[in-house]
């Protein structure tokens, strides 16, 4: 396997079996508990009114009370008269490599505990949890073998629970948000109404959770509501249109169910139990598997400059598209996004998407031609197929669409899918949907093509084993700069979505915008400073990044600069400062040199940064680019004014960074 085969340095380190009812060493209080490597987090699980339950502990506090878990199937409950059968024991630690990420390899070390359950009372169902402890938090999934009794089955909810000790504040959107696009808001857990995951919270000062899931597979996405108004979240799952949520047959796993443990803001950032909770790559050869940042024929459509459809500004032409390759290959970007250059934005697609074709363009519109030009200046056509939510006429035309990118060197594809119901019928986050997300994915992969899905499910780590899974949306992202009536979004939007929406994965929030004036929503604009849509480049990651604006807007600009410079796969990542909703700073060593990059921004209050660089190499030196927050900046009236100085640095320096409200500060640290 190249790229992604699998570094290990200790494989599986033992495993040892417990049955509870064996003489073994250890008591049967201790063989129903698990430890992280670290010995920080312990996870206790075990049997309480004949109801299986758990419970979680970090350096002797409780992190979550007791419990229970358990499945509402159609042909029974699944949970109840329970017994334990058997308890195991495991443990495993590697590194593996990722071909694109916020880090080069990532540790996968935890240990792992199996209870094995029974029911007291006949038919005698039988079903698994398999627990993880890592040392950033856990994991959990519930596993059916096929027996007698539990073949073919539906799964109506689940009753897993997670019992906060005490209430917390949380920030979170409302489950059926469309396409995930809102504001993530700040309210205690226990007045929550169902919210979907990632679901971030505060519980104290020095303690801080993430509760969502991994590998979402065939399965329906995960959400959360409290108990009777209570500090208890129970899950929720995205359900079929008649009502069902899970369709299975045995032997099945469910996806984990995943808490992230942290000290601070920004570990969470940093924690990697998602992606370790997915399966290895399952492409061989992943060197056509390529990130970078890339210009898009898009823009100009939000400020009504051009149209998707045909007509005197259809923006998708030759002419248009070819200026665009010109300056990305000027420029040193890797693509072009291309919108509404195929058969279908004519009428009312969004209603419709039926009538889209994915292989025939418009008359002003040579593929052929355009293709071969681009390869010319080394530089990619990367395609665009809206569904429109027409899921079943766009899994039809799979094969021939990808075949004939793949002939003419398309090797990147942004989907869409601007429908509330997938097929006028099922929900995105639905079992339905879920199947038909990762169709596209591994159909993508025979050919070679990397994926952007906007409109997406949740992400849930699957970009592990599919690596051509780019980015998605999913999140309220920078077109709501162009025509939200709410003027746009809001500072705190960009220092609160790194800690909500980011942690499911990297998000196509698409930053870049130069060009504040609006002729179509005057009051509409980035809430942000000039200074700051550089800073996002960093902050909000993505591997696949589009510059915003029509490049028209970026001619003669030293703001420019950063745009050009900054890359999007990265070798190792570091939060020197965060706070939910008000700030947060990430650094990022290129993974291509020796260089560094640096986000800093700030909510509508104004801040003064201390930047230490201890994270530099000892006895380097280094020369820092700063683009700031000029003299008067602000994001209401002043959005433009950049300072650009250099200065000279290594790992004593202290940075002192002024950020005017709704502003930020990019920096560059190039290894002399």
């Amino acid at each position: 396997m190249k790229n992604m085969k699998t570094l290990k340095i200790y494989s599986l380190l033992f495993t040892v079996s417990l049955s509870i009812l064996s003489t073994a060493s250890c008591t049967k209080e201790d063989s129903q508990k698990v430890s992280s490597p670290d010995k920080n987090i312990q996870l206790s699980a075990g049997i309480k009114d004949g109801k299986m339950y758990y419970t979680v502990s970090r350096k002797e506090t409780e992190v979550i009370d007791t419990s229970f878990l358990g499945l509402t199937l159609k042909e029974g409950y699944l949970g109840e008269n329970l017994k334990i059968k058997k308890i195991e024991h495991s443990s495993f630690n590697e590194m593996w490599h990722q071909p694109w990420g916020e880090e080069s390899s990532i540790e996968n070390k935890y240990n792992q505990m199996i209870v094995d359950v029974e029911e007291s009372d006949e038919p005698k169902r039988n079903f698994s949890v398999v627990f993880r402890v890592f040392n950033d938090g856990i994991g959990f999934r519930y596993v059916i073998p096929e027996q007698p009794d539990l073949k073919e089955f539906t799964i109506m909810d689940e009753q897993t629970e997670f019992a906060l000790p005490e209430d917390a504040i949380a920030w979170s959107i409302p489950w059926d948000t469309e396409y995930y696009e809102g504001l993530f808001k700040p309210s205690l857990v226990s007045r929550l109404d169902t919210i979907c995951t990632p679901l971030t919270m505060k519980v104290n000062e020095k303690l801080y959770l993430t509760i969502h899931e991994a590998n979402l597979t065939d399965y329906a996405s995960l959400n959360l509501a409290p108990k009777r108004n209570t500090t208890t979240l129970k899950a929720f799952l995205t359900p079929w249109s008649t009502g069902e949520k899970v369709f299975a047959n045995a032997p099945m796993q469910t996806p984990w169910r995943t808490v992230i443990i942290a000290d601070k803001p920004g570990d969470l950032i940093l924690s990697r139990l998602m992606l370790n909770l997915n399966e290895p790559c399952k492409i061989e050869d992943t060197s056509w598997i390529q990130p970078g940042r890339y210009i898009g024929i898009w823009w100009g459509m939000h400020m009504k400059k051009q149209t998707w459809e045909q007509g005197p500004k259809h923006g998708a032409t030759t002419e248009n598209t070819m200026n665009y390759i010109d300056f990305a290959a000027k420029h040193g970007f890797s693509g072009v996004l291309v919108e509404g250059w195929n058969y279908g934005w004519d009428g009312d697609w969004s209603a419709n998407g039926d009538q889209f074709s994915f292989t025939k363009a418009y008359p002003d519109f040579d593929l052929e031609k355009i293709t071969s030009y681009a390869a010319s200046k080394g530089v990619r056509l990367i395609g665009h197929n809206e569904t429109g939510g027409a899921a079943q006429n766009y899994e039809a035309q799979l094969d021939s669409a990808f075949a004939l990118y793949q002939k003419y060197g398309i090797n990147a594809v942004k989907t869409g899918y601007v429908n509330p119901l997938l097929d006028h019928k099922e929900l995105h986050g639905s079992q339905y949907g879920v199947r038909h997300y990762r169709k596209v994915i591994e159909t993508a992969a025979k050919y070679n093509i990397m994926i952007d899905n906007h409109e997406p499910v949740m992400p849930t780590g699957l970009q592990r084993t599919y690596p051509n899974l780019m980015t998605q949306e999913g999140v309220r992202g920078q077109e709501y700069d162009a025509w939200s009536a709410d003027g746009g979004n809001p500072p705190e939007h960009t220092t609160t979505i790194p800690f909500t929406r980011g942690l499911a994965g990297p998000m196509d929030f698409t930053p870049g915008t130069f060009n504040f004036n609006n002729p179509v929503h005057p009051q509409t604009h980035p809430q942000t400073t000039l200074a700051k849509q550089l800073a996002l480049a960093v902050v909000l990651y993505s591997p696949l990044q589009m510059a915003s604006d029509m490049i028209e807007n970026y001619e003669n600009n030293p703001a420019f600069d950063f745009i050009t410079s900054c890359p999007t796969n990265w070798a190792k990542t570091v939060v020197p400062e965060a706070k939910i909703g008000e700030y947060v700073t990430i650094a990022r060593k290129d993974r291509d040199s020796e260089n560094w990059f640096i986000g800093s921004i700030t909510n509508a209050s104004p801040r003064e940064v201390n930047l230490p660089l201890s994270f530099l190499d000892a006895n380097a030196s280094y020369k820092a680019h700063i683009f700031a927050d000029g003299e008067e900046a602000n994001y209401k009236n002043n959005p433009y004014p950049v300072t650009i100085t250099e200065e000279n640095v290594n790992s004593s320096t202290v940075l002192t960074l002024k950020q005017a409200p709704g502003g930020g500060t990019a920096i560059m640290i190039i290894k002399e």
